[in-house]
C-alpha cells in the first residue's frame, strides 16, 4: 500500500445516514426545532433534509430501526453528527432558540478551534452543533501543531451575539 497517498484537500463529507425509530418525531427535530428542509420522502420510511436546498445533507431512515430502542451511548455507532454554523452569530441563534424551546442537557465546549454545543436528538444520537473560530486565530504550539482543548463555552456571552 502506498504510505504516502494524502486525500485531496478539497474532500467533504457528503452526508450522513441515520437510523432512528420515528421518522415523524425526528423530521419534528431536525427540521422543526434545527431547521433543516424537507427536501424528499422516500417512500414511508425515509426523508432527505438539507440547508439551502442542497439535496441532503442527513438522511433519516427507518428501514432497520422503526420503532427501536433508543441508542446506548456506550456501544459502537457514530459518536456524533457534527453541523458546521457559518457565524457565531448563527451559533448563537440557534442556542437561543434551544433555550426558548427548553430543550434539554445542552452541553457547550470551547475547543480552541471552535465553540461547539452538544445535545442527543430523539434517538439518543449525538448532534454537535458549531462553528469554526478564523484559523489564524486557532491556538498553536511554536512548531505550527493545533493546541485544541476542552474549555467551558461562556453561554453568555454568546447569546449576546443572537439576534
Amino acid at each position: 500500500m502506498d504510505t504516502e497517498y494524502k486525500i485531496p484537500t478539497e474532500t467533504r463529507i457528503g452526508h450522513v445516514h441515520l437510523k432512528v425509530s420515528d421518522l415523524k418525531r425526528s423530521l419534528a427535530f431536525y427540521c422543526d426545532l434545527l431547521g433543516f428542509e424537507l427536501m424528499m420522502y422516500y417512500g414511508d420510511a425515509a426523508a432527505f433534509i438539507s440547508a439551502g436546498g442542497y439535496h441532503h445533507h442527513i438522511g433519516l431512515n427507518t428501514w432497520n430501526s422503526k420503532d427501536a430502542p433508543p441508542a446506548t451511548r456506550e456501544g459502537v455507532g457514530l459518536y456524533h453528527t457534527a453541523i458546521v454554523y457559518p457565524t457565531r452569530k448563527d451559533l448563537a441563534n440557534i442556542y437561543k432558540r434551544l433555550r426558548t424551546a427548553n430543550y434539554p442537557n445542552i452541553g457547550a465546549s470551547d475547543h480552541g478551534v471552535s465553540e461547539a454545543l452538544y445535545l442527543r436528538d430523539p434517538d439518543n444520537n449525538g448532534v454537535e452543533l458549531y462553528w469554526d473560530k478564523p484559523r489564524n486565530s486557532w491556538p498553536k504550539e511554536s512548531n505550527g501543531s493545533l493546541t485544541m482543548y476542552t474549555h467551558p463555552l461562556d453561554l453568555e456571552d454568546l447569546l449576546k451575539e443572537a439576534s
